[in-house]
């Protein structure tokens, strides 16, 4: 089916021009783009605007983009990056919308099995939604994933053709719309109103698109479409007129009755053969137990279209051959897409490892009658089938991995290494760690001297703690920071570090990517000797970069000896400054730290399509408000999740006016 296209073209927007080496960096992946070069790589240093960069590729080739990113902090980080460079073009954002998922499994050791068990974050599935209804209508996208975009997501064919086209004047039966409603996923509402329902009031229906946060509401006397208007969900206050409008499916594993009726044939047969198969084995139990579970799933299939678990008979919904990779977020982009891969030292070696380590569990399942042998075709795609999907691709990062460097013919590996700030890469120092807490003091006491604050790397949480504990007896302001802390309170830690509250902030891996704090001049990383992947060369370069963004940066590190990683990134870092240097000497550039104020973090959030709407409480029924502090809730989880500390704090203010009103 044809995709008709919204073809407004991106408009990158941005007070400042490319500086630097950005301009040079530009123009030669530029260069390798237009030649059809598939694979690049720009290794830039932390802090040199390689967003900015891929943002200028990005309105020069003016094709939709997929950028990728290993987790939910980076991505979400990016997106608000890109959405500012392109406030007028679709930026979305896509990654897993779990907040909990117990996958299901079977423990043969102790005859357990774990059904499966999720809490789906709606805020999250909100943006999935509009990420896809943007690809299949618009050619101004640009997508933000975590890895998690290479899951199967369903039929993409299915998901366009099932999309109703609305337009006024419009014959259509009321009854029969609503049947097509539910069809499509929809789920008519009772006492709660959100994404994915609909609502019928005599000739009125109202529809709550799984994309966004109006509402289609649609007349409908005498079975003829009169009205289309877009409403606001909380007030109910009317922004748009509509003429025409495609209301796309509430779920992305939707599909057809007669697809419906075809894969339950085929699970029949494939049920007879494995049953009969666990027989002749003389497995009475398992043959029993798969009998059981998949004759229950072909009764809903058949009754309701959908069952739990559909996931796992997606090889017949989508009439594919066993082994056939499933169709994922990648499917919906045309073939002429972009791939950007941020942070690429991590993020492709997590695509290679995911089909493996999902592989093993299906097996387990398949082996003991839990499900049958198709099961294993609800998967990540393999590392092999990524690569087939790609059409041009640039690496991106400080650190570029081995499959980079393979993959990159040396032309097309660029370096961008000048900030436009002019900062240097830090100063780095090795100390031995006989009397290294008087050393750690004496370096503390001078840098809070300057009104700058100070972070300190440990290898477990265990060390993270103490350390914390012990400079608090000595009465400085320190918190220590680790995947243990809730969320509201990681929110408060960040935030005071930032404001001064807090001068000495402990942590273990959570300082080496995606934390913005100019602030912080000083980093201290203790056990540099100690062999892992926390003290790789990769590892210290990433944690090295973080003092990379005040003028009076420096990085100590404690250790014994100096390791091969060790001494691979203090040789990397002093050849970057060296670089770093020589352009400031040319240019005549004074390094200026940067200046980023908390507010404006906080109004820049704001203006962002991953911010919530400003909402006049005046306005807002009683009963919406108990919806809208939910709503509120999980924004406030998602952006604390992401480390957007200050917009999670802000959420958080609201929810709590809101609740004093009510």
């Amino acid at each position: 089916m044809p995709r008709l296209m919204d073809n407004r073209p991106f408009k990158l927007v941005a007070p400042f021009k490319p500086t630097g080496d950005q301009p040079g960096a530009i123009e030669k992946l530029l260069k390798g783009v237009k030649a059809g070069e598939r694979h690049q790589t720009l290794l830039g240093a932390t802090g040199t605007g390689k967003t900015f960069t891929m943002a200028n590729i990005v309105q020069e080739i003016q094709r939709p983009t997929l950028v990728l990113a290993h987790n939910k902090t980076l991505a979400a980080q990016l997106c608000s990056e890109f959405q500012a460079f392109f406030p007028e073009n679709a930026v979305g954002y896509f990654v897993s919308y779990y907040d909990y998922y117990q996958p299901e499994a079977y423990l043969p050791s102790t005859d357990t099995y774990i059904e499966k068990d999720a809490s789906i974050n709606e805020e999250i599935n909100k943006f999935r939604h509009s990420a896809t209804l943007n690809l299949l209508t618009r050619r101004d996208v640009l997508i933000v994933a975590s890895v998690s975009c290479i899951y199967g997501l369903g039929n993409v064919s299915d998901y366009e053709a099932l999309a109703v086209k609305l337009h006024r004047g419009m014959p259509f039966q009321r009854n029969r719309f609503l049947r097509l409603l539910t069809d499509i996923q929809y789920k008519r509402s009772a006492m709660q109103f959100k994404q994915g329902m609909f609502h019928v009031l005599g000739d009125t229906v109202e529809i709550f698109p799984p994309s966004g946060d109006t509402v289609i509401r649609l007349e409908m006397p005498f079975d003829e479409i009169d009205v289309i208007q877009e409403v606001d969900s909380f007030t109910g206050e009317v922004l748009t007129e509509m003429q025409e409008v495609t209301i796309f499916p509430a779920a992305h594993n939707v599909t057809t009755k007669e697809k419906i009726d075809r894969s339950t044939d085929g699970i029949k047969q494939d049920l007879i053969i494995r049953e009969k198969q666990l027989l002749e084995a003389k497995e009475f139990a398992k043959a029993e137990r798969i009998r059981q579970r998949t004759e229950y799933d072909l009764e809903m299939l058949r009754e309701t279209g959908y069952c739990t678990g559909i996931e796992n008979y997606v090889r017949y919904l989508g009439n594919r051959e066993p082994g056939a990779p499933p169709e994922t977020l990648l499917d919906y982009f045309p073939e002429d897409f972009m791939l950007f891969v941020d942070e690429s030292h991590i993020s492709i070696p997590q695509i290679g490892g995911m089909h493996e380590g999902n592989l093993q569990r299906k097996k387990t399942l398949i082996e003991y009658g839990f499900r049958l042998p198709s099961a294993a075709d609800n998967r990540p795609l393999k590392f092999q089938e990524f690569e087939e999907r790609i059409n041009q691709a640039i690496y991106v990062s400080a650190t570029p991995g081995p499959y980079e460097f393979k993959n990159t013919k040396k032309d097309y590996l660029v370096e961008q290494i000048i900030r436009p700030t002019g900062l240097l890469d830090p100063v780095v120092s090795v100390q031995p760690k006989k009397h290294q807490i008087d050393h750690l003091t004496k370096e503390i006491n001078e840098t809070i001297k300057r009104g700058e604050r100070v972070l300190i790397t440990a290898l477990t949480k265990k060390s993270a703690e103490d350390l914390a504990k012990y400079f608090q007896n000595m009465d400085y302001k320190v918190r220590y920071l680790h995947s243990d802390i809730v969320t509201m309170e990681r929110v408060e830690i960040l935030r005071s570090l930032r404001t001064g509250e807090i001068d000495i902030l402990v942590g273990i891996n959570l300082l080496r990517e995606g934390l913005d704090l100019p602030e912080v001049s000083f980093i201290a990383i203790l056990d540099a000797d100690q062999q892992g992947f926390l003290r790789s060369r990769d590892a210290l370069i990433q944690t090295i970069g973080r003092a990379a963004r005040n003028i009076n940066g420096h990085v100590i590190l404690y250790a014994d000896r100096e390791t091969e990683a060790i001494k691979a990134a203090i040789a990397e870092t002093n050849r970057r400054r060296a670089i770093q240097e020589a352009y400031n000497k040319k240019h005549g550039i004074t390094p200026q730290t940067i200046i980023k104020a908390i507010k404006d973090i906080a109004e820049e959030h704001s203006k962002l399509q991953l911010s919530r709407k400003k909402y006049d409480h005046q306005k807002i029924p009683k009963d919406e408000k108990k919806r809208l502090i939910e709503e509120l809730n999980a924004q406030m989880e998602i952006a604390a999740e992401n480390l957007e500390y200050e917009k999670a704090a802000d959420l958080r203010d609201e929810i709590e006016l809101l609740k004093r009103e009510l």
